[in-house]
Parts: C-alpha cells; structure tokens; sequence
C-alpha cells in the first residue's frame, strides 16, 4: 500500500522559512513526477511546484524565488524549502505524485498525501 506522509508545517511569521518533507513508502516511483500543491481555505487545490525523476523543477509564478523543491530518489522522498512566506502562502500542503514524468496539474496525479497545514502570520 502506497503512502505519502507529509511533516514539517506549522507557524511562522512572515518573512519566515519552512521546510516541508515528504516520504513515500510502499513502491518507488522510479521515473514519476513528484510535486507539492496547496488548497487555501475556501480555495481549490492549485499547484505549487514539482520535479522530475531526473531533476528538473517547475514552479507557480507566485512561488518563483521563494520556494524550492528537491528530492532524494533514493529515499522516495520530495521536498519544499520555503522562504520569505507570506500571509497569502497559508494553506494545507499536500505532497503528490504524478503517473507522469512532468507535474503540473491534478489530473495527473495517482497518490497524496494527507496534507499538513502552514499558517503564515502577519
């Protein structure tokens, strides 16, 4: 059984870092894109950012700059360092992966987790 287990939210002032982990059990995901996307209460589900098996990155234009995402293969594990957090970054964080290569969307998503909460304070 696949599971996605997301860590390391919480409370921060803005102008604060977080970082976000993310480990897979269950299967390796040799060649799928791993990703974070983010719902806001009252929102949808949008997407934040992922990254290839081989690397290459993709990002919100509202994260560019200030997030970053990496991954270990090795440990089936994806990342998200997040800095300069703003009051708009508060939401649940949820880590995904794709049954494509590139992620960039829900559609193509085969596994979440079950999310963990950011809140950015002003």
């Amino acid at each position: 059984q696949v599971q996605l287990v997301e860590s390391g939210g919480g409370l921060v002032q803005a102008g604060g870092s977080l970082r976000l982990s993310c480990a897979a059990s269950g299967r390796t995901f040799n060649y799928n894109g791993m990703a974070w996307f983010r719902q806001a209460p009252g929102k949808e589900r949008e997407f934040v950012a992922s990254i290839t098996w081989r690397g290459g990155t993709y990002y919100a234009d509202s994260v560019k700059g200030r997030l970053t995402i990496s991954r270990d293969n090795a440990k089936s594990s994806v990342f998200l360092q997040m800095n300069s957090l703003k009051p708009d970054d508060t939401a649940v964080y949820y880590c995904a992966v794709g049954r494509t290569e590139v992620v960039d969307a829900t559609s193509v998503i085969t596994y979440w987790g079950k999310g963990t909460l950011v809140t950015v304070s002003s």
